[in-house]
Parts: C-alpha cells; sequence; structure tokens
C-alpha cells in the first residue's frame, strides 16, 4: 500500500514523538523529511515505537518491584457486592484511580477477611501500571522502618523516598497497638502526605477507638482530620471471605464423609 502525503505526515509526527520521549536530536526528523523513503521512515517508526514499548515495560516493572506488594491482586471476580461506597465516591471512579491524581484518600474499614486487603493492593498494582510510584507496608512494617531510620540517622533520606510517592498503602491499621514514638513518626508520615499524595489505609477498628492505639487521642485525632478532609470511607460489611471458605470446605468435608460412612 503507497503510503499518502497525509499517511507520511502523521508517521513523521509520531517519529518526532517518540525522538522526545527519547531524548533524541530533532535532526532525526528533518532527515525524514529530506532523505528518508517511505520504507525507511515506516521503520524507523517501528524501531522507535517498540523502543518507547520496552522502556515503558521496564518501567512498570521496576514500580510492581520497588511497591513492595506481598502478593500481586487484581479485580479479576472480585465481589463489590458487600461494601458500601460513600455518596462522593462511585465504584466506576475508584477503579479509574481519579483519586490519586486529586490526593484523595481512601480508608477501608471493615472485619477481617472481607477483601479490604486485595482491593488495597489490586488498586496499587493499577496505578502502577499507569506509572505511578506506588509503596505498601503494613503499619508495623512502617513503623519499624521509621524507628530503624530514626535511630541510624536515615530517616530524612527514608521521609525524602516517601514524599516521592504518589500513592501511599498503609495495611492493619490500628491492628496492634503502637508506641508513643511510633505513633509520632506515623504522624509525621500522615502529615507530610496531606494534599501532596493519596494513602490507602484498611483497618478493623473505628475512627473512636485510635486514640486507644496510638497512646494519644490528640494526635489520633490529627491524623483522623487529615485523612478525612480529602477522603473517602468504604465499609466493608460482608462475611470474612476466609471463614466463609473455611465453613464451606468443612461442610463439603463433612457430607462427603457422611456418605462414604452410610451403608
Amino acid at each position: 500500500m503507497i503510503a499518502t502525503p497525509r499517511d507520511r505526515e502523521r508517521t513523521r509526527q509520531e517519529i518526532a514523538g517518540y525522538s522526545r520521549a527519547l531524548m533524541l536530536s530533532t535532526g532525526v526528523t528533518e532527515l525524514c523529511a529530506t532523505e528518508a523513503t517511505p520504507k525507511q521512515e515506516e521503520f524507523l517508526h517501528r524501531v522507535l515505537s517498540e523502543e518507547m514499548a520496552r522502556r515503558d515495560r521496564n518501567r512498570k516493572t521496576r514500580l510492581l518491584s520497588r511497591a513492595g506488594f506481598p502478593v500481586l491482586k487484581s479485580f479479576t471476580d472480585y465481589d463489590f457486592s458487600g461494601i458500601r461506597f460513600p455518596p462522593a465516591l462511585s465504584q466506576e471512579e475508584l477503579l479509574s484511580c481519579r483519586f490519586i491524581a486529586e490526593k484523595k484518600n481512601l480508608v477501608l474499614y471493615g472485619g477481617v477477611g472481607t477483601g479490604k486487603t486485595h482491593m488495597s493492593l489490586a488498586l496499587g498494582i493499577m496505578a502502577c501500571e499507569m506509572s505511578l510510584k506506588v509503596r505498601f507496608y503494613t503499619v508495623t512494617e512502617l513503623v519499624l522502618n521509621l524507628s530503624d531510620a530514626y535511630r541510624t540517622g536515615t530517616m530524612e533520606r527514608l521521609v525524602r523516598d516517601l514524599k516521592q510517592l504518589d500513592l501511599l498503602i498503609l495495611d492493619e491499621w490500628g491492628y496492634v497497638p503502637v508506641d508513643r514514638e511510633g505513633s509520632q513518626l506515623l504522624f509525621r508520615i500522615v502529615a507530610d502526605s496531606y494534599e501532596s499524595k493519596s494513602l490507602i489505609l484498611t483497618t478493623n477498628l473505628e475512627f473512636s477507638k485510635w486514640g486507644g492505639v496510638f497512646t494519644d487521642e490528640q494526635m489520633a485525632a490529627a491524623m483522623i482530620d487529615r485523612l478525612v478532609h480529602h477522603g473517602h470511607l468504604l465499609m466493608f460489611e460482608s462475611k470474612s471471605y476466609r471463614m466463609t471458605h473455611t465453613l464451606m470446605r468443612h461442610t463439603a468435608v463433612t457430607e462427603t464423609t457422611e456418605r462414604m460412612e452410610t451403608p
């Protein structure tokens, strides 16, 4: 098929875009206009587009590796029926990840085994696919890292690394009591994140009990204030997935055994 002048112009524009993204000289486009044949332009276009795709794949792989996800999760077959969304956030908006660009927070509240961690992981992986910087921690893990950094004089470097993120996921918020030093360090991370990045918290602890876990009612109130000012609360109201399926397995085994024992 012979390339029309319009086709060649579109190809050159795309070559120019790839050249800028790959930090190549503008002379590439000028040579196409003055010396390249249509076939040569098509070949160059293919080479640059494949290089762009390769770099994009490598960047996403690095982002996933650096995020620290314990497992990879997706929303394939995820059950949203037991989740109560706030009026300002629909399921469609959640899955678009627009809340990250808007620097809004999510608090995923509900019982153990209701899918909160799964959702946080799946959202984090989607964000990496969008070339966003994500980090996943359990709260216990982050507090230990912060305490170690504080004692070894590397606190500012860790804080600087966290400030560069687009999304910070804190799993199991309030599951384990945090001492006063850990609470103060954690509060600094929450305060630094305010209006500068998105946070996702998973918790089974209602707001009124945060003070008991973080040793200071005022500090807990300040954390809550920053989290909810630009945030959404999702209520996970279904039964525990793990418990339900454990009971299902137990029932199946019992019924099978009874059938085998029936003469």
